[in-house]
């Protein structure tokens, strides 16, 4: 009976350092995350006295690389000079006055820091820290974002807003028109996942 619970409890451990080593094995894992523009898009809401513009930004491409211990590197750039509201004459004020777009072609989110654990399947809310490039200047910031991973597949969906008065950009507001000074955006990220096994795992 003693030789049996012997061989009971050896097996016990044995498990228990396996499943050890798996978890320390999947921590140790570096990550891509790439973006797959045709399923990405970028929305924008913003408030005026009368009624809320919305409108999309088309995202031009994205790779970001998130290592085991929550550096990231790569970018998310959309195309500024995409920017659709569903009016032709306030998309030109907004482009010319606004984003000048075209000194200004791309927009783009440089993250260099995730605080919190993305899972290898299903969802997780992390913090994702980083530089946020709009109008040629370069902003710090750090937005909540809703991860959710299924086999190969990823989708991030982060919502911030940016002051982009305060930020140096015009306010298009008129005489007859006010607009708020800070605007909504609501970003959704969707690609492939690719893990590679960290060297310091070896």
């Amino acid at each position: 009976m003693d030789r049996m619970c012997s061989q009971v409890h050896r097996r016990i451990v044995l498990t228990a350092l396996l499943l050890a080593a798996g978890t320390v094995l999947a921590a140790a894992q570096d990550t891509d995350y790439r973006v797959d523009p045709a399923q990405s898009s970028v929305e924008f809401t913003l408030g005026d006295v009368l009624h809320t513009v919305r409108g999309t930004f088309k995202v031009k491409q994205g790779d970001l690389q998130v290592e085991a211990d929550g550096k990231v590197s790569g970018q998310v750039v959309v195309d500024a000079a995409s920017g659709d509201s569903g009016s032709g004459m306030r998309d030109r004020k907004m482009h010319k006055e606004v984003l000048e777009s075209t000194r200004y072609p791309e927009i783009a989110f440089r993250p260099d820091r995730i605080d919190g654990a993305v899972a290898s399947s299903g969802k997780s809310s992390v913090l994702i820290h980083g530089m946020f490039n709009i109008h040629g200047t370069d902003r710090e910031i750090t937005v909540p974002a809703q991860v959710e991973t299924s086999g190969e597949q990823w989708t991030a969906t982060v919502h911030f807003r940016v002051p982009y008065q305060k930020w140096g950009m015009k306010n298009p507001s008129t005489l007859f028109l006010r607009v708020s000074d800070t605007v909504e955006i609501d970003l959704v990220a969707t690609g492939t996942v690719v893990r590679h096994t960290a060297h310091s795992a070896q």
